[in-house]
């Protein structure tokens, strides 16, 4: 790690002949490495209580373990912790048919980051308008009611973090539902419209969101980053929205699943370009991940075929984009594989994927000097 800059205690932005850089509270060069999705609960379920009672036997001990297993991975970052918890082996998800209500764990505490002890992000659910949330609630963010809610989830949440040197920033919804919901809910303002009178008032409503919502952040925390909504890009994300959130959101954040061949991770460059030319924001992968069947889940298919195909497709897919100027780092989908969600970089019995996570831990490890030797001074 070459590059460094002014350290200011927290991490900023820094934006150096027209490429961004995130930057550490010590002013060094960061790319954010993370892991998703990662919850004491998936070693708790009958196949593997015994594991981490034998193994950890408390929530500290566990979080300490998962930070060494992050940083031998060469991952840097825990990402958003809530984890899908609803399903059972074979259940598939999917956020395009009938309207579903797929279950997440708990968000973690303050006490549970200063144990992991390494950068962090948090989430602020602003509301519950989720693509994957089957029973959607869309609030009226013109309303008084919203803005005194956006102060308690502020003051609830920012007021512990507001002087963390590991946090990184706040996301704030899971692959919100601007685009209409499969339930065909909306917000009420945008209720009854075709879909060009839809367009025209969504701006409105998006920039009433964004503005309610990180003026309350930025009453208890001028910190950290505002990190948005992790959209939803393999549904899209309407240009509206995007405009909208330009004035008040530091980071463009997108979920995006690519296809594991050279034309699905082409297709995820030219989305994030995109978007990223609209919102004139720099861009992290808030989720990105890919599974293959397992032992425990058999069902859990894909065009990969094992655990080293997975590792190629992790370092093809973002092999794609780590050169781009905008492109400030990724967030993996998941740390242990369980029941539900089906995948993970461990087995069910806290096993790492040997032949996945060689390979990745190379590469995560090579990140600086592959983006140092493409970058010009």
């Amino acid at each position: 790690m070459n590059r460094t800059f002014e350290a200011t205690g927290y991490f900023r932005l820094e934006r150096e002949n027209e490429r961004w850089w995130l930057v550490d509270p010590k002013g060094n060069q960061f790319v954010t490495i993370g892991v998703n999705h990662a919850d004491e609960t998936n070693l708790k379920y009958d196949h593997n209580f015994d594991i981490w009672k034998t193994k950890y036997g408390s929530r500290e001990n566990w979080i300490k373990g998962l930070s060494e297993d992050l940083k031998s991975w060469g991952f840097n970052t825990i990402g958003w912790t809530g984890d899908y918890i609803s399903g059972d082996w074979g259940v598939a998800l999917d956020w395009f048919g009938d309207p579903i209500n797929l279950g997440h764990s708990q968000s973690w505490s303050a006490a549970d980051y200063k144990h992991a002890d390494m950068p962090y992000c948090l989430q602020i659910r602003v509301s519950e308008f989720e693509d994957w949330n089957g029973h959607p609630v869309y609030p009226d963010v013109f309303s008084h009611e919203f803005e005194m809610y956006c102060d308690y989830l502020a003051r609830s949440i920012c007021a512990d973090h507001a002087n963390s040197k590991n946090l990184i920033g706040y996301f704030l919804v899971d692959i919100p539902a601007w685009i209409r919901h499969a339930s065909g809910s909306d917000f009420k303002q945008l209720e009854g419209l075709n879909e060009q009178e839809r367009s025209s008032k969504l701006y409105e409503v998006a920039a009433k969101y964004y503005e309610t919502i990180t003026a309350s952040i930025r009453k208890y925390d001028t910190n950290h980053l505002i990190l948005g909504d992790r959209f939803n890009g393999n549904k899209g994300i309407p240009e509206e929205v995007l405009k909208a959130m330009k004035p008040y959101v530091d980071v463009l954040s997108v979920q995006y699943f690519t296809s594991p061949d050279e034309a699905g991770y082409q297709q995820m460059k030219e989305d994030l370009a995109r978007w990223q030319a609209i919102a004139d924001k720099p861009v992290v992968i808030a989720d990105i991940g890919n599974w293959c069947k397992t032992h425990m889940n058999p069902n859990r298919v894909s065009d990969i075929h094992d655990q080293a195909g997975r590792a190629d497709d992790y370092i093809a897919s973002l092999n794609t984009v780590l050169h781009e100027p905008w492109f400030l780092g990724w967030h993996w989908c998941a740390h242990l594989e369980n029941k539900a969600r089906g995948w993970g970089i461990k087995d069910p019995y806290d096993e790492p994927y040997a032949d996945f996570v060689d390979p990745v831990k190379d590469f995560n490890k090579g990140v600086y000097q592959k983006i140092e030797d493409r970058v010009k001074f």
